[in-house]
């Protein structure tokens, strides 16, 4: 880090390689005592070094180092351990092709007309009714409904499965007056 400060840029380049390495471990670890999947730990690193990189000029170089270190640790470990468990509450995970097959998944042999299809759509709230429409109408991957509403992956996956389970016990409860419209329609 000092030698940053003094334009040696390799320096700092290999310092942040090395202090990544390190940052696995230690991030691991503590995801691990909150009682949350490691498999965020490359995220959470990540931040970390953002934080650092961001605020580097915040450090007195006249102090130690690592305590310094530690605490933006300490403090993008607890944020993101706050983040991962409410996200956990409403997460499901399914593999892309599963998440895509969702709303194609025709369980009771109704057809529904795009008039049906936008009613249900509009009853949900704008960021549901964004993804589902992007995921489950414009059948594009969730890492691209992500990039295009600037959402993370995961809300866009937990807003999918919310706005399914939704339109899924709206539809239900109307399904007895769809079929008899669907009937009705092919009799004509």
């Amino acid at each position: 880090m000092r030698k940053e400060r003094s334009g040696d840029s390799v320096a700092y380049e290999r310092f942040l390689r090395d202090l990544a390495a390190y940052l696995r471990h230690i991030v691991r670890y503590r995801l691990h005592n909150f009682g949350l999947n490691s498999d965020e730990t490359e995220d959470v690193v990540q931040e970390v070094l953002i934080a650092i990189h961001t605020r580097r000029d915040q450090w007195n170089a006249d102090r130690p180092l690592m305590p310094w270190l530690n605490a933006i640790v300490r403090y993008k470990v607890i944020d993101a351990a706050r983040r991962l468990r409410k996200e956990s509450r409403g997460r499901v995970d399914l593999e892309e092709e599963q998440w895509g097959s969702l709303p194609a998944d025709d369980q009771n042999g109704v057809e529904l007309s795009q008039g049906d299809i936008e009613r249900l759509l509009s009853d949900l709230p704008a960021g549901q009714q964004s993804v589902a429409r992007a995921m489950g109408i414009e059948g594009i991957s969730a890492s691209e409904t992500a990039a295009r509403l600037g959402m993370k992956e995961n809300a866009v996956r937990v807003a999918f499965h919310r706005a399914l389970q939704k339109l899924m016990a709206t539809a239900s409860g109307e399904n007895n007056d769809t079929r008899e419209r669907a009937r009705d329609h092919a009799h004509r």
